[in-house]
């Protein structure tokens, strides 16, 4: 294994016994709102902590951009982007979907990453041009050719709702074109479910670097497609993410270009 990949995952699974920890007793944990419906939990910061121990004890100079604690260490040509547990809102409900997502970025490209789902005990990790695995399975995307029949995964924009109308025209057109969408709350675990085959593709808008940038290399390395929704490479910067095999990934871009706005454009 990948030197710095297993390190995340160890650091992902040591977060993984707290968030399990805590789990039967969610109506005990202190939590607070960081935004409209935006939650973040003591479970989320000791997890985070937890995290950033581990790697710190290996990789003391590297970077570091994690959801409740922000960047630190800019000038490192290392990065590794944190988010302790994608999926806040479904584990203080008790909706057992959420995981932790770790990644790696060097001089701006993903190298290796880490979901882990600790309730079903799924560790999908990747590393660049090495593939990517589930429990050391090795997976692919799903080979479907067309949307007809497809499942697609999705995440609707909770956080800031000045693109409403433009996702539910998306939301519209690819509902009418597949077999289903589903709506599952953790986008790291969404794009994991494309990189294993279980979803045929994936869109959403504003999402945070944490929230898909392991997911991202998991689907690459995977023999998906990643990108922005006009096709480029900034969905890191933007947020706004589509994802499937080359030809899902295609026919997902014809049916969202309509729809975009300006905004959405940049």
């Amino acid at each position: 294994m990948h030197p710095s990949l297993n390190i995340a995952v160890r650091a992902a699974r040591q977060a993984g016994k707290i968030i399990l920890r805590f789990a039967d007793r969610v109506d005990c944990l202190r939590y607070e709102d960081k935004s409209r419906n935006d939650f973040v939990s003591e479970v989320d910061h000791a997890a985070e902590t937890a995290i950033i121990q581990e790697l710190r004890s290996r990789f003391p100079h590297h970077a570091i951009l994690a959801e409740e604690s922000g960047a630190d260490g800019d000038n490192s040509e290392f990065q590794w982007i944190i988010d302790p547990l994608d999926g806040t809102t479904n584990y203080l409900h008790g909706f057992p979907q959420y995981a932790v997502s770790i990644a790696l970025l060097y001089r701006g490209q993903l190298e290796c990453a880490v979901v882990y789902d600790p309730l079903r005990e799924e560790l999908f990790t990747a590393a660049r041009g090495e593939g990517a695995l589930l429990n050391d399975r090795r997976i692919r995307v799903a080979n479907r050719q067309s949307l007809d029949g497809a499942l697609i995964g999705t995440g609707f924009p909770f956080r800031d709702h000045r693109h409403i109308d433009a996702y539910l025209a998306m939301f519209k057109e690819i509902t009418l074109a597949t077999a289903g969408i589903r709506r599952a709350g953790s986008a790291s675990l969404d794009l994991a479910y494309v990189a294993c085959g279980r979803t045929d593709g994936f869109w959403e808008l504003g999402l945070s670097p944490w929230d898909c940038a392991a997911g991202a290399l998991l689907i690459r390395e995977a023999g998906g497609i990643v990108t922005d929704l006009v096709g480029g490479s900034g969905f890191l910067d933007t947020g706004n993410i589509v994802a499937g095999n080359p030809r899902i990934h295609r026919d997902m871009l014809n049916l969202i270009a309509p729809h975009l706005t300006p905004a959405l454009k940049a």
